[in-house]
């Protein structure tokens, strides 16, 4: 499953909902069909206009909400479509992010540094969570600097860490949380 927005408010009083959209084009989320939240509950959109908040932002109606609390009750849904309802990629250097998930992650000299078990954003970009791997599991930037070499069919990308990227600053204690 793939996810393509989220449900970030009600919009008026008849049961609108703002959507945020991660489609490529904003409104491209409401092409796919069907789209289901992690609870398997599935949400029809209808578009009905974008929010004045931001590009990636739209209302829309859903089948079944038709007052203003459904709607402020779905706040926080996130919207998935399965991963073969997207359109193919024809490009080899194009992929979704999703389909980093799984993949083997190693640096430029073979050594193994786990698998990517996710891809997040928090604002600032995309950021890759490795496990599985001999330090642990961590966090990387999704950067071309970072990750030079991404190769889907092969099942891999490539790191370029700097050196002492798994260096402790000075001081700083082996576990944090327990100290």
């Amino acid at each position: 499953m793939v996810l393509m927005g989220a449900i970030i408010g009600a919009h008026g009083i008849k049961g609108e909902v703002k959507v945020k959209s991660f489609a490529g084009t904003p409104a491209a989320i409401a092409t796919y069909g069907a789209l289901v939240d992690a609870k398997g509950r599935t949400f029809d959109l209808a578009l009905v206009g974008k929010a004045t908040a931001g590009k990636d932002t739209l209302i829309a109606r859903i089948k079944g909400v038709a007052d203003r609390n459904a709607a402020e009750a779905l706040k926080g849904v996130e919207l998935f479509v399965a991963r073969d309802r997207l359109p193919q990629i024809a490009d080899e250097e194009e992929f979704y992010l999703a389909d980093l998930i799984g993949l083997s992650a190693v640096d430029q000299e073979g050594t193994q540094h786990g698998r990517v078990v996710a891809v997040e954003n928090y604002g600032a970009g995309d950021v890759l969570s490795l496990e599985g791997g001999p330090k642990g599991a961590f966090d990387v930037a999704f950067t071309r600097a970072l990750v030079p070499v991404v190769d889907v069919k092969a099942g891999r990308l490539q790191l370029d860490l700097p050196d002492g990227f798994f260096d402790r600053p000075e001081g700083e204690p082996e576990d944090p949380v327990l100290n």
